[in-house]
């Protein structure tokens, strides 16, 4: 089994020194011993599995030289010594305050068992974060940190496969940059409701490849106003798109000739010599037949003043003529 590294922050030489043997007598490599008062910079901390903070007694000054070097170290598990558990060097609340304390004094079965417990919850989170980030670097959707100040934070590598640009490239930019110009406006208004606290729910909007085209977005967003940072996910729609323009085109054509039909329903072929009208099953029926069929339409005769002055009366006027015209007959057995 890999011999864990371990280095010790301490105030007290003498128990450090004895801290150090003991350790090493439970199998455990002391790296460093390193005084408190010049922090962790010597501890060369990217090689260590844990650091034992040895910590000041209570009521003398007990602020870390390197605070900073503590919050860099967030991933190394950090084990506090302090001689009362109610009185840590950093108050439980405080996000450097080391996750595990064991109090002065200790036997050596408690001090062993605290260290793995320490080790133990190490590898939890790394484990976890492992699996997180292969989520992340495997998601086919694309997933980005975007920071208030508008520039990503962090991009998964489906953005390179989408847009093929570079991830360094698409964070040495404002994101707006890459947004379609005709859909940056409602973008940043979006945007903007998003840092105020509200939700982008399925927010479409259009990024721009490096070959110079462009893809549909889908996005679902949120917003971690603490950490002034958006959390989104997003998924291509480009081809989703292109389907729906498509229906919608087919659904005009559609629409456009069903209006041609029914126009078409609306004229009556008509006969140009005996104005028979033929029906949908091209069946010649007189005019009065077909809307006796195909309405309630009953017919009364008349005749209409233009077909008074065009037929009949010229009828009627022939008439009289050859009445005029035609001899008088007698009959021979009449009387003088």
């Amino acid at each position: 089994m890999e011999q864990r590294r371990i280095a010790i922050v301490s105030q007290h030489g003498d128990r450090a020194t004895a801290l150090s043997d003991l350790l090493a007598g439970l199998g455990y490599e002391v790296t460093a011993i390193v005084p408190f008062a010049q922090g962790l910079g010597a501890a060369t901390p990217h090689t260590l599995d844990l650091i034992i903070l040895d910590l000041l007694p209570a009521g003398e000054s007990h602020a870390p030289a390197d605070i900073a070097t503590l919050q860099a170290l967030a991933e190394i598990p950090i084990l506090s010594l302090i001689e009362n558990l109610s009185d840590p060097l950093l108050p439980i609340d405080h996000p450097f305050a080391p996750a595990v304390r064991l109090a002065v004094p200790y036997t050596d079965r408690e001090l062993q068992a605290t260290i793995e417990l320490s080790l133990s919850k190490r590898a939890t989170v790394r484990a976890a974060a492992a699996t997180e980030q292969r989520f992340f670097d495997l998601s086919i959707d694309l997933l980005c940190f975007l920071d208030f100040s508008g520039y990503f934070k962090k991009l998964n590598p489906a953005w390179e496969r989408l847009l093929g640009f570079s991830i360094a490239e698409l964070m040495s930019r404002p994101f707006i940059e890459f947004v379609h110009p005709d859909d940056r406006e409602r973008t940043l208004n979006q945007n903007r409701l998003v840092r105020t606290g509200d939700s982008a729910l399925a927010f479409e909007n259009r990024y721009r490849c490096k070959d110079g085209t462009f893809r549909w977005l889908r996005w679902n967003a949120s917003s971690d106003t603490a950490h002034q940072t958006i959390y989104s996910v997003a998924r291509d729609v480009t081809e989703v798109k292109r389907i729906e323009a498509e229906r919608d085109a087919l659904v005009r054509e559609l629409q456009t000739a069903l209006t041609e039909v029914r126009t078409l329903r609306d004229i009556l072929p008509i006969c140009s010599y005996c104005r028979k009208i033929r029906d949908d099953e091209n069946f010649w029926q007189s005019v009065e037949g077909y809307l006796q069929t195909h309405t309630n339409t009953r017919f009364s005769h008349g005749i209409c003043p233009s077909c008074m002055a065009s037929e009949v009366e010229p009828h009627l006027l022939g008439l009289e003529q050859d009445q005029k015209s035609s001899p008088v007959r007698h009959d021979p057995t009449d009387s003088a």
